[in-house]
């Protein structure tokens, strides 16, 4: 990500001008109201994934608005994916009116007036992820359902699309220009999903973004249940009423197995855990950690994986701090 507006520097008489500014260039103009402003911050952080944006916005107080003028000057027909991560926020629109905690979210479209505010308090922060109203997957008379609605976490494909929009907004990796068409395409095929589960209307997606969004879903369950070790296909498969069968073909398509993405986020976790220069957890214990209850069967598979030991990766790890 790039930092598009940082106030921090700024005297606070032109605080809230660069906001202003600043939001004056964005894909969706909005007006503002500043509830302090002798003491406005913000800060504001966006990645181009493709034909979507992905930012992180942290700001004090203020009320923003999209009204019926500003639409007719200018609409670039985006829908607008909000994340509250710190503070609690809200938002208007077609009648629906929200309060948001952190963890939750909303949808909204560019082609609507809204209002959106966040209350008096600590700094309030989201992840908005914005993409063309084209690129939806699912009808118009799915999406309105939820407009101006709070979409709280309920698990399963929600949980995936929150941590896949937080881990990306923290990551520093180096993106590829088709890295970032394929993150686009896959936050906006979560997106779907998840406003289509909302409204129990997953019929309505298309049979490509389904598999997706299954995909994804069937990833975050390996993730969070990798100290299982009978986790396998037939775990996966019975934790989405689907066959073993069909977990194997939407693997597949995305060039993967189920056991590959086990031992790759095994691998990940315990690397990361002997690495840790304050860790002080037996090898055999991280193994056991991470779905190897057997310490012979975790000095293997590190082996093939890393091509030393564990306990050879840990002390040359180490040895770097």
């Amino acid at each position: 990500m790039k930092t598009v507006l940082d106030t921090t520097g700024l005297p606070a008489a032109d605080r809230t001008t660069a906001r202003a500014e600043t939001v004056a260039l964005a894909l969706v103009t909005q007006r503002f109201r500043f509830q302090a402003p002798e003491r406005f911050g913000a800060r504001i952080r966006a990645v181009e994934l493709g034909a979507v944006q992905l930012s992180t916005i942290s700001h004090a107080p203020l009320v923003s608005y999209r009204s019926g003028r500003l639409i007719r000057q200018s609409d670039p027909e985006f829908h607008q994916f909000a994340l509250t991560t710190a503070g609690r926020q809200g938002v208007e629109q077609a009648g629906h009116r929200s309060a948001l905690r952190p963890g939750e979210m909303a949808l909204y479209d560019s082609s609507r007036p809204f209002q959106g505010w966040s209350e008096a308090g600590p700094r309030s922060s989201c992840v908005l992820l914005q993409f063309p109203r084209g690129l939806m997957p699912l009808p118009d008379r799915v999406v309105r359902q939820v407009r101006g609605t709070a979409l709280r976490p309920t698990g399963g494909m929600e949980l995936v699309f929150r941590q896949m929009l937080t881990t990306l907004a923290e990551s520093r990796a180096e993106l590829t220009g088709g890295d970032r068409i394929r993150l686009g395409t896959t936050l906006v095929d979560l997106a779907a999903a998840v406003v289509a589960g909302h409204v129990e209307e997953t019929a309505a997606l298309p049979a490509q973004s389904r598999r997706s969004s299954l995909y994804h879903e069937m990833v975050g369950f390996i993730v969070r249940n990798l100290s299982d070790p009978g986790l396998g296909p037939a775990a996966v498969a019975e934790a989405h009423c689907v066959s073993p069968r069909t977990v194997h073909r939407v693997f597949q398509a995305h060039g993967t197995t189920v056991g590959d993405v086990i031992r790759r986020e095994r691998m990940s976790r315990c690397r990361r855990d002997l690495a840790d220069p304050h860790g002080t957890r037996p090898v055999s214990a991280i193994g056991a950690r991470w779905g190897f209850p057997r310490a012979s069967e975790f000095t293997r598979a590190f082996r093939a994986a890393t091509g030393m030991t564990p306990t050879e990766f840990r002390a040359l790890a180490q040895n770097r701090f």
